[in-house]
């Protein structure tokens, strides 16, 4: 049975960095059912928003036919992928594995991981400029943007993907005790700014004052959460310092 135990933190550039050590992590030799369904939400939803101006047309103006289609597509795909055990955390048995020996990456985590991160830096990229636009030539034009930039960025975040540049989707597991903290570190940015931003969006006006204070926010909250991450505070991000065996998840 697992313990309570204190956390653990080491000293580095002067701060405290929270880390977890492998030894203390419990094993499992077989995924549980609920931990394996909890997972087929969050990739239906990394599925569901992959196309952009679809997603943007979602946010700006409420779901329609097209919407609803595309997520019942997403549901199925991924409960069929998940049901034989191809979405990362829906594996019947988890990969447990030593901390800094090499071994291969399922190409199904791969491909979602590859997919994620595409979402993550893709959004973030075209909010951003969307909102320096709007700042300098005080005309939204966030929707014209991603018509014209979000296929071309998405294939070559893609492409980042398929030689291996993005954590968590390289060809090998060497690294996942640092990797894992980089992935959930943008998510947990991610998940927090976007929202924020969609609020303000819906409700200061179209000026370059509030474009600017939009902007502002957006980009705080994406540091201020990444901080939070580097260091280790939020779940998932703390470091898994090498020790006996761990598990992936």
């Amino acid at each position: 049975m697992p313990t309570l135990l204190p956390p653990v933190y080491k000293q580095r550039h002067g701060q405290a960095e929270w880390v977890e050590l492998a030894r203390d992590r419990p094993l499992r030799t077989r995924n549980k059912l609920h931990y394996r369904v909890a997972h087929w939400p969050v990739w239906v939803f990394v599925v569901f928003i992959a196309p952009g101006p679809l997603t943007f047309d979602l946010f700006a103006h409420g779901p329609d036919l097209r919407t609803w289609s595309w997520l019942f597509t997403a549901m199925a795909v991924t409960g069929l992928l998940g049901y034989f055990g191809r979405l990362p955390g829906t594996e019947v048995r988890p990969y447990i594995l030593k901390y800094n020996e090499d071994g291969p990456n399922p190409v199904h985590r791969r491909v979602f991981y590859t997919l994620a991160w595409t979402e993550i830096v893709v959004y973030a990229v075209l909010n951003s400029a969307g909102l320096v636009d709007a700042i300098i030539s005080g005309h939204w034009r966030l929707r014209a943007l991603y018509d014209v930039a979000y296929g071309p960025l998405a294939a070559l975040c893609l492409v980042v993907g398929l030689v291996g540049g993005w954590p968590r989707a390289r060809a090998s597991v060497i690294g996942e005790r640092y990797e894992r903290r980089w992935f959930y570190g943008a998510v947990w940015a991610v998940t927090i700014a976007q929202p924020l931003l969609w609020l303000l969006w819906k409700v200061l006006p179209a000026t370059r004052l509030s474009d600017l204070a939009k902007l502002a926010v957006y980009w705080g909250v994406l540091a201020i959460v990444g901080d939070l991450a580097r260091r280790g505070v939020l779940p998932r991000t703390r470091p898994i310092l090498p020790g006996e065996s761990m598990v992936m998840d």
